[in-house]
């Protein structure tokens, strides 16, 4: 038995209630304490699944963030390694990191929220309630991560300005995976979902000035939140200051 098999055997299987996120600390407190060396190849997602007794989903998340935080990387046809033992100065989300969109989303989503209350159809503002219903409702946080996703790209589709849609569409897939390590890590569901619902009563109420404001507390937040997870550098992650 490898050094790897030894303390995976040793752990017992989580509870399905916040099955990812006990996943992930249970990998990233191993990774971070060296009970994981760097270098280790870690087990299959379905030998993990066993070994946690959750589905195959959950420790893909896990996996996810595990590597959004630099700690471990997934080679094709060799497996996923542990590579660090500190989490990267930065999240890594595949074609984007954190410290972009956090430069980059305060340009779109903030005038686009304005134009959405100024330019919403009924049909536009059905999607979003039935949105905020489903992520007040979802059960597990992979299903969260996507109506999220949906609900930005959705202000931004209302908006009219089709610039605005491609960049949230554009993204999408990087917002979800910086959604899912940022949840796992330092859960924030329920505040999203009050930021959530006032940048939607802005928009609904058709005041362009209050969901743009609404929308700028919310990526501050998010950005805030990022601050916990990423090594401080003395500076903001955008140089934002609030």
């Amino acid at each position: 038995m490898n050094l790897l098999d030894s303390w995976t055997a040793r752990q017992e299987p989580v509870v399905r209630v916040g099955a990812a996120e006990a996943v992930f600390a249970s990998l990233r407190g191993a990774i971070e304490a060296g009970k994981i060396p760097v270098g280790t190849r870690l087990d299959s997602e379905a030998s993990l699944a066993k070994q946690y007794g959750v589905s195959r989903t959950m420790v893909r998340e896990a996996l996810r963030s595990c590597t959004a935080l630099g700690l471990t990387a997934t080679y094709t046809g060799k497996g996923t390694f542990v590579i660090a033992d500190k989490v990267a100065q930065d999240l890594k989300l595949g074609k984007y990191s954190a410290s972009a969109l956090v430069e980059a989303r305060p340009h779109v989503e903030v005038p686009a929220a304005g134009l959405a209350a100024q330019r919403r159809t009924g049909e536009d503002l059905e999607a979003l309630r039935e949105i905020l219903r489903e992520m007040s409702e979802a059960k597990d946080l992979q299903q969260w991560v996507q109506l999220n996703t949906e609900f930005h790209v959705t202000i931004a589709r209302s908006s009219g300005n089709g610039v605005f849609e491609t960049f949230l569409s554009d993204i999408c897939e990087a917002m979800a995976n910086q959604s899912n390590t940022l949840n796992l890590v330092a859960d924030r569901r329920k505040e999203s979902g009050e930021e959530h619902a006032r940048i939607f009563e802005a928009i609904e109420r058709g005041s362009a000035e209050d969901a743009s404001e609404a929308m700028t507390r919310h990526l501050h937040g998010v950005e805030c939140a990022l601050g916990t997870v990423i090594p401080s550098s003395g500076k903001p992650l955008a140089g934002h200051t609030g």
